[in-house]
């Protein structure tokens, strides 16, 4: 993920019901394509206030918390609550947070430093720095199956395997390319998209080595964002050229495309509700809802803010956590970068996406 503003988020990995509203029959007589009445809607901004970028959030559905990355620490939220209950400090350049809920413990890659922080889940004490093999982590990703932790590391095109129970660092995963987010299926891999190859890597996590490459269909350009429906075992892709598609993790050909906003870095994914979501940095969220393992309905797109291109899903109150802030002139670029506006120091806050 870009640091100013912004998968994920981290993959939104669970069980899948696929009850939901009601179909507009009057878009399926015409168009022939199911249309629901998605009534989501900007329910409030959260002021988390100080200065400096974002990445990723992450939210913890045991303790019901945000974690939101935010520069040089990590933020930590009470959603229900709706106030910081405590930070993860020294982060630099942190861009994601994973979770081990066995072992009650976080994670947080670092990409200035190229390191990864441990803390205690609940308490948020700081428990270890692990330094990664790679440079520039970016997302981090917990996998259950063989409860070892990932990182991938965007400046050097490889992953880190880290032993949960060691916090250990026990192997180095060679990529063909930049990994941008990452989902664990549950049952022994690891699938990360190559935003710059147009490809999925597959690792096998038992063995902690790459398997094979897939490249995505041809209509699909830059796959960043990435969430995973495990009942139909699909992924939810978003892509640099306006498309988000459904890709099953039998053929990795997409069974669904439908058009979102623009700089897409993140989907998101409700199990429960079987709704999909993409976060876009232009200042929309298309949400749209499966009709079974081979389609979606007509995306709604909702208007949130501008910069608001990364995103949580709280699947217990059916609400998308969307962190951002207000955008003042451009700050001067390193030679052969782009411009990029300033952050206004104070602005920063977490918009509430739900449907009451």
């Amino acid at each position: 993920m870009k640091l100013v503003s912004i998968l994920f988020l981290t993959a939104i990995i669970c069980g899948s019901c696929h009850n939901g509203p009601k179909k507009n029959k009057e878009d399926v007589a015409t168009l022939g394509i199911p249309v629901f009445d998605i009534s989501y809607k900007v329910l409030k901004k959260i002021k988390i206030g100080g200065e400096g970028s974002w990445d990723y959030c992450a939210f913890d559905t045991v303790n019901r918390r945000l974690f939101i990355s935010h520069s040089t620490k990590v933020d930590v939220l009470d959603v229900d609550q709706e106030k910081l209950v405590g930070e993860i400090p020294n982060t630099p350049g942190v861009h994601g947070i994973a979770f081990d809920y066995e072992l009650n413990k976080g994670y947080t890659s670092n990409g200035k430093d190229s390191s990864v922080t441990v803390f205690d889940l609940k308490s948020l004490k700081v428990l270890k720095k692990v330094s990664v093999t790679g440079a520039g982590p970016d997302c981090i990703v917990y996998d259950p199956f063989s409860k070892h932790v990932y990182t991938f590391n965007g400046k050097s095109g490889n992953s880190t395997a880290i032993d949960a129970q060691t916090d250990k660092v026990i192997a180095t995963i060679k990529l063909a390319g930049k990994p941008e987010f990452a989902i664990s299926d549950m049952n022994g891999k690891v699938i990360v998209n190559l935003e710059d190859a147009n490809k999925y890597a597959v690792i096998d996590t038992k063995a902690d080595t790459f398997l094979y490459n897939w490249d995505l269909d041809t209509s699909l350009k830059e796959p960043s964002g990435l969430s995973y429906d495990i009942a139909y075992k699909c992924m939810f892709v978003g892509c640099g050229n306006k498309k988000m598609a459904m890709v099953p993790l039998n053929n990795y050909r997409s069974r669904w495309t439908c058009a979102i906003g623009d700089h897409v870095d993140a989907t998101g994914f409700n199990a429960t509700a079987g709704v999909a979501f993409a976060s876009c940095g232009d200042g929309t969220l298309s949400i749209t809802k499966e009709l079974g393992k081979d389609t979606c309905s007509k995306p709604f797109v909702l208007t949130t803010q501008k910069g608001a291109r990364t995103m949580a899903v709280d699947e217990r109150k059916d609400r998308v956590y969307l962190p951002v802030a207000d955008f003042g002139p451009p700050v001067a670029a390193e030679p052969g970068k782009k411009e990029k506006p300033s952050i206004i120091p104070g602005t920063f806050s977490i918009i509430v996406v739900g449907k009451k």
